[in-house]
């Protein structure tokens, strides 16, 4: 027998191994994992994989003092190397068996293909997560782990994942929202008290790596793709990578594939979509719902989904006053929250505890959140507006706009957005480094409207200067539009910093209390 021969058996019962480990009560002792990434999700990573005896490395460029303190604790290795365009040689000699990636590892990273070349498996947290589901019982006393329900698109998803839990927690469920909304699924599956239900938020990247390892393939309860727009071009490399992505969170659901009737992307997911057996398509979008949708009748939002006589009769959820008494009238949130109704309601949820959740429900900080009302201008926070489609919908709310806009565009093209929109502004304020393809778009579809740039190297400087430009240019009945477009890391440390800043900043600017009067609610129509 030769050394190949040998090295092949030895690949092929790794394989085997590596297939079989479907459970948290399987033996991964000893497994040598190499955990790309020390962030969030990679530390929950190395944690988990610890306490299951694996042998494991962790590689990363930078490591904070805490995380990096922590693994010390818990017995994993910091390899810690700024230079990763090759591979280190003291992951060359670790020799690991499986690799492990974090969502900011691209897909192309020196380290993953060189996994690639030598046949290393390499798995992400999410299907890490799956595998592990069963390590605590559910409390609800039914058999198996916790059921998921997953939720992806462009925009909207954590909206819709926090509206889903609470409406499934309403019902009498002990639910987790987890993934991409900022608890790893890891540390989720791994609570002491169990869940009957997660609802997991899964990014375009971290479904990337779904599906691609047998013994790792996810089987949702139920599943959305909310919408799709042209984001994390740069990560995937194309449009339709981006979209075959996110399509895999239809991927063997089991019962309900929620998708958006005004995106057609969506409806092909589902219809190319290898389900389990019985699994529905259920639609939602804004206008009258046919049978097995979600939708507006009369300002009543409705389901025609799930009830015996669905071709003929619908069960009202809420209406849109009340929802525009809640400030959740805004029509991408009003799509947000058909979606979440239409997985809760796939769950069991009564449409009356649905009514009692979204009249308590308020939205989350940075995400079109009134700052302050003065003078009868409007001072809005969108900075969770990091890509065109999030800055479309939150135009869209609002009929005369000082718009704040730019950042870093990651390869996506504003022209179409500027041009749609440039009708409701009234100027705009761009900040960011990469102003030059916004100046050129207003140039082309707007010549005549006053466009400021904020040249501030310091962070610091930044939201002082634009919320007094954006100032200088409003007028009573305006509304001043923090909806950059654009991720916030090439001057903040994520966009709930640029959110703070501009709030600090307009605070700062004004001076003094907010003016007493009700600012009004964005506006519903188009």
């Amino acid at each position: 027998m030769t050394d190949s021969d040998d090295t092949a058996r030895a690949g092929d019962a790794l394989a085997e191994r590596l297939a079989a480990l479907t459970s948290w009560h399987h033996d991964w002792s000893g497994l040598r994992v190499a955990v790309y990434g020390l962030g969030v999700t990679g530390f929950s990573v190395a944690d988990t994989l610890a306490e299951l005896g694996a042998d494991v490395l962790v590689v990363a460029a930078k490591a904070d003092d805490e995380r990096r303190m922590l693994l010390e604790v818990i017995g994993a290795e910091l390899l810690e190397e700024p230079d990763l365009t090759a591979p280190p040689e003291r992951l060359v000699a670790f020799d690991p068996q499986l690799v492990i990636a974090s969502p900011g590892f691209h897909w192309d990273h020196p380290l993953l293909l060189w996994a690639e070349e030598r046949g290393t498996a390499v798995w992400g947290d999410i299907e890490l997560a799956w595998r592990l589901r069963d390590k605590v019982a559910r409390p609800d006393g039914a058999e198996g782990p916790a059921d998921w329900i997953c939720v992806t698109g462009t925009n909207g998803k954590t909206t819709t994942v926090q509206l889903t839990a609470t409406m499934i927690l309403a019902g009498g469920n002990r639910v987790a929202p987890c993934g991409n909304i900022g608890v790893p699924v890891l540390d989720a599956i791994r609570d002491p008290e169990g869940f009957d239900v997660l609802v997991v938020e899964l990014s375009s990247y971290q479904l990337h790596w779904v599906n691609r390892n047998a013994g790792g393939e996810l089987s949702p309860f139920s599943a959305a793709c909310l919408n799709i727009a042209d984001d994390h071009l740069d990560w995937h490399g194309s449009l339709e990578a981006y979209i075959a992505a996110k399509a895999k969170v239809y991927d063997n659901t089991r019962v309900a594939c929620v998708y958006n009737k005004a995106d057609e992307n969506t409806l092909h997911m589902v219809e190319e979509a290898e389900v389990t057996e019985g699994a529905r398509a259920i639609g939602f979008g804004l206008g009258v719902p046919g049978p097995s949708d979600f939708g507006i009748v009369d300002g009543i939002l409705c389901d025609r989904a799930f009830l015996d006589d669905r071709a003929n009769a619908a069960l009202e959820l809420t209406t849109l006053d009340e929802l525009q008494e809640a400030g959740l009238s805004a029509p991408h949130v009003v799509a947000n929250i058909l979606a979440a109704s239409a997985l809760a309601r796939s769950y069991g949820v009564a449409p009356q505890v649905i009514r009692d959740v979204l009249t308590a429900f308020r939205l989350d900080a940075h995400r079109i959140e009134l700052v302050r009302v003065q003078a009868g201008v409007n001072w809005v926070d969108d900075s969770k507006a990091t890509n065109p489609h999030a800055a479309d919908a939150s135009l869209r709310a609002y009929p005369s706009v000082v718009w704040l806009v730019g950042g870093l565009l990651k390869g996506v093209d504003v022209d179409a957005l500027v041009g749609r929109h440039v009708g409701r502004l009234r100027g705009a304020v761009l900040i960011g480094v990469d102003r030059e393809p916004l100046l050129a778009a207003f140039r082309r579809h707007a010549p005549d409207l006053p466009v400021l740039e904020v040249v501030a190297d310091e962070t610091e400087e930044v939201m002082p200067t634009a919320v007094r430009l954006a100032g200088d240019l409003a007028h009573e009945g305006d509304t001043v539009l923090l909806a950059p477009a654009a991720a916030s890391m090439d001057q903040f440390a994520d966009y709930a910093e640029r959110g703070r800043r501009f709030q600090s900043a307009v605070n700062e600017y004004l001076g003094g209390e907010a003016d007493d009067e009700s600012a009004p609610r964005p506006d519903a129509q188009d």
